[in-house]
């Protein structure tokens, strides 16, 4: 029987202004990726986020992005690697703390984002992403973006890597996210989302939008949970695996 985790990234309000239905959301995944306070997120947030998420059962990982609350982190900024390694570094160690602070535990991290995307095409930003997690907690795993400089970065530094694929974006010729913006990168429709998934896990592959397969090892699924369908994409998504005999739980515990 296949074994995948389900992944949401949340926790991405800030002040007073909301994002996305938590709460929902983490009655339905088995991960929870929370903002580190730079491209969302606050104390007071990153707190709530980890105590639902205990309350649930959910495990928990650091979601650093670059300081850029009004591009919410999809903007690429022009910091070196070193600079990234730091940034880093200190959203992890935040999310350590608050994780902390209500009886929970971060497990592994998931670059966000501008950052995440710099890190999938440039392996100096994605092992100045992986030196960090290191640096901080070797026991850490990283959540990479399958087929990607993510991998090989996370491995390299010694780090336990586990690869995801996204429900609702879609994918180049080459296996990299569409970029937002373009046609075909977002997927929007919850079954269109679920039957594609399924379709992903059961091949061990990755679906171009032009219907090329790029095989490739799935361990977690992401449902990003700042859209408005993110709660039915993701008990879409969840009821679909589930009703085809596949597991759904965290990959790290």
């Amino acid at each position: 029987m296949t074994r995948v985790d389900l992944n949401s990234d949340l926790g991405e309000g800030y002040g007073a202004y909301s994002c996305g239905d938590d709460a929902a959301i983490l009655d339905v995944v088995t991960s929870a990726n929370v903002a580190c306070g730079l491209h969302a997120g606050d104390p007071e947030i990153m707190a709530k986020t980890f105590a639902l998420a205990k309350a649930r059962g959910v495990a928990v990982g650091a979601h650093p992005g670059f300081p850029d609350l009004w591009g919410f982190g999809r903007r690429r900024m022009p910091f070196s690697p070193d600079e990234i390694e730091r940034l880093v570094a200190y959203q992890v160690g935040a999310a350590q703390a608050l994780a902390a602070y209500t009886g929970h535990r971060i497990t592994y991290v998931k670059a966000h984002g501008a950052l995440a995307n710099l890190a999938a095409e440039e392996r100096p930003v994605a092992d100045a992403i992986a030196r960090a997690v290191r640096a901080v907690d070797r026991d850490l795993a990283l959540l990479a973006i399958a087929l990607t400089a993510q991998v090989p970065a996370g491995e390299a530094c010694g780090l336990a890597v586990h690869q995801e694929i996204f429900a609702d974006r879609g994918y180049t010729e080459a296996g990299q996210l569409i970029p937002r913006g373009q046609p075909g990168a977002l997927i929007t429709g919850a079954e269109e989302a679920a039957g594609r998934v399924l379709h992903m896990v059961e091949a061990g592959a990755i679906l171009t939008a032009q219907g090329t397969v790029l095989p490739t090892p799935i361990h977690s699924i992401c449902v990003h949970g700042d859209s408005a369908h993110a709660v039915a994409t993701a008990r879409a998504v969840r009821d679909r695996l589930e009703a085809a005999g596949v597991t759904l739980a965290a990959f790290q515990s």
